[in-house]
């Protein structure tokens, strides 16, 4: 966050703006960018395109991520004369099926078929120490967390707030409480 410029600052209402902001005790902070504006103006456009990829989210060690629980592998498999890449899902397909149906489309040759699918087996494997590793890595933050910490994340609300309607905001009749895939919906839309 420091290395773009961005920074959790307090909420202030439009109405308290002008007094200071020492005096309020706001329980509400907004992701702000703390650079200039003037060089916000002058940005080359690899900083611009970081701007664009910037995806701030909290760790929640209750929550489940789907990309790490995923049972599909991706597979790039170096045969010649042109490698074979593909996605396995090792709950949905079954390897022999699967392999066959390769050999049918012509991706993979007959020759490879058993070079292939313990290169398959390999990725499998790979895929599940991963997400066990994934799923110690939550269970074991979850055992060091204070009780004060479990009670803050588990009892956290995020809000969705949208512009108030002017000539020169862009029309926003289709709102929606979906944040992004870190936070999810948000409790409440504004």
């Amino acid at each position: 966050m420091k290395q773009m410029k961005m920074d959790w600052v307090p909420y202030i209402p439009l109405e308290n703006r002008e007094s200071q902001v020492d005096r309020l005790k706001s329980q509400i902070f907004i992701l702000s960018c703390t650079q200039r504006r003037a060089a916000l103006k002058h940005m080359k456009i690899d900083r611009v395109k970081k701007y664009d990829y910037c995806l701030p989210y909290f760790y929640d060690p209750f929550k489940e991520d789907e990309l790490e629980q995923s049972t599909e592998v991706p597979i790039l498999f170096p045969a010649e004369p042109n490698p074979v890449v593909c996605g396995f899902d090792w709950e949905l397909d079954e390897l022999e099926e699967f392999t066959d149906k390769l050999i049918q489309k012509e991706v993979l040759s007959e020759d490879h078929k058993d070079a292939f699918k313990e290169f398959a087996k390999e990725k499998v494997r790979e895929a599940k120490k991963t997400n066990r590793e994934a799923r110690e890595a939550r269970r074991k933050a979850i055992e060091e967390m204070r009780e004060e910490t479990k009670a803050v994340i588990k009892n956290k609300r995020s809000y969705k707030f949208y512009p108030v309607k002017s000539p020169d905001t862009p029309d926003v009749s289709m709102k929606s409480r979906y944040i992004n895939r870190y936070y999810g919906n948000a409790n409440e839309e504004l």
